[in-house]
């Protein structure tokens, strides 16, 4: 695991990074109790102890911090939404099924910093009236798992979990569930439903999980790192958060940069901040190469290519230019990939993970892989080009979740930006990246292993 926040941040005359929630991942230890204490660690618990539940909750809504799973709503606003006074049992659900394609920023902060997100829940449950949490991990990471059980562990022996938590009378227990490995759980009904033991698939709403939703109680279901920040905020306060940022996405964020990068890694920055300054940071494209097309928020949002390179990266800037921010992984690919293989393989993953629920999206899927795969090897036709934007088109909007609409993305954004290389895979039969139909393709992968 590598971060360069904190170097990055001390060497760079711009100060452009912010490690916060990594600003310790590189020391001995970082993610026990000793060391979280040592930063800080359970202070903004304490904080908000002193405060009362309703005023928790106003204060993460002034504080403008927004879900960082990937749709981005106001966490506040979240918490907000729960009945009290309904005599149902509350509950926290944190999405730690970290499964979309690019995306590595909830596992890293699991390994290297597990407190974060123990005292975010807390504090959550200590606004929401709730006294059972429950994180939900991807079952593969093991190492994670491992070290979440032994943090929580710590948790207990503080007297930071169990009962009369720091003499507050605030009781809560916490239950770590492994996965078994699917995507379509990073779906906050299929995770629900995962989480009470059925196969997972979406759930129809309404009733939305704030009225309805584990156990058929009311439930706040929060992506890792937007309850890990939250600590952070209380401690530190509203008027620090909000002054990184932009005005409508303010705070610190974690982006995974990926790919052709000389550097890839974790880099904790305010919201805004553009790929141009974050590959300026980390050592640029690797040598000889330059920029094709990347991903703003995984693969699952539309592509940007070279010519987006000083978009903000914030929720109404990549918006406003077309794609959305989502959980900020930053895939970056150069000249030497090709497109359609790329979406392919992207395509191929969203009809595997598909549960088959809804039409749409099983269907679609399915026909969308059989028409790439017949035009990445030369078979297709040039009418194939917009059966693919048809069929995307019936499954954009259209599903029961936003497994669909992921699915559809890559394929509108590759035709809008790529349409000549698709073109060209039809009428010169076949990839013009294969290394025996191409020898800029040879001449740049021997750059590369040389």
């Amino acid at each position: 695991m590598m971060t360069l926040a904190a170097e990055i941040n001390n060497s760079s005359p711009e100060k452009l990074l912010s490690p916060v929630l990594s600003a310790f991942w590189d020391q001995p230890n970082s993610w026990t109790l000793e060391t979280y204490e040592r930063h800080e660690g359970y202070q903004g618990l304490k904080r908000a102890l002193a405060m009362g539940p309703d005023d928790i909750i106003a204060y993460v809504k002034e504080s403008g911090l927004r879900g960082r799973g990937g749709a981005g709503f106001p966490t506040g606003m979240k918490w907000q939404f729960i009945p009290q006074g309904d005599g149902k049992p509350h509950y926290l659900v944190v999405n730690a099924d970290e499964s979309e394609p690019g995306t590595c920023k909830d596992i890293p902060l699991l390994f290297a910093n597990p407190h974060s997100l123990i005292e975010g829940m807390i504090i959550a449950c200590y606004a929401i009236r709730s006294e059972h949490a429950f994180i939900y991990l991807r079952g593969e990471v093991v190492p994670v798992l491992r070290r979440l059980h032994e943090a929580v562990r710590e948790a207990y022996a503080a007297g930071y979990l169990g009962r009369n938590i720091l003499g507050s009378g605030l009781n809560l227990e916490l239950t770590v569930h492994a996965g078994a490995g699917a995507y379509i759980c990073g779906e906050e009904t299929a995770l629900l439903d995962s989480l009470e033991g059925r196969r997972g698939q979406p759930r129809l709403r309404p009733p939305f999980p704030a009225v309805a939703g584990l156990y058929a109680c009311p439930t706040v279901v929060n992506n890792v790192e937007s309850i890990a920040s939250v600590p952070a905020i209380l401690n530190r306060g509203k008027e620090w958060f909000t002054s990184m940022g932009s005005e409508k996405s303010p705070g610190f964020t974690l982006y995974s940069l990926s790919g052709h990068v000389s550097s890839p890694g974790q880099y904790e920055a305010p919201l805004g901040i553009t790929l141009r300054q974050l590959l300026d940071m980390s050592g640029g494209m690797r040598p000889g190469h330059r920029l094709k097309f990347w991903t703003p928020g995984g693969s699952s949002t539309p592509m940007f290519t070279d010519e987006h390179l000083d978009v903000p990266l914030d929720y109404e800037g990549v918006g406003a230019a077309g794609s959305m921010l989502g959980t900020k992984a930053l895939q970056c690919f150069d000249e030497t990939t090709c497109v359609v293989r790329a979406v392919t393989r992207w395509t191929e993953f969203y009809a595997h993970e598909s549960c088959g629920k809804c039409t749409p999206c099983r269907e679609g899927t399915y026909w969308l892989v059989q028409l790439l795969r017949d035009i990445e090897a030369g078979k297709g036709k040039l009418s194939d080009l917009d059966k693919l934007n048809d069929i995307a088109d019936n499954i954009n909007g259209k599903s029961f979740c936003a497994l669909g609409d992921g699915a559809a993305s890559p394929i509108f954004s590759s035709l809008k930006y790529f349409r000549e290389e698709y073109e060209q895979h039809v009428t010169g039969r076949g990839c013009p990246f294969d290394p025996a139909k191409s020898t800029a393709w040879a001449d740049n992968h021997k750059e590369v292993s040389a």
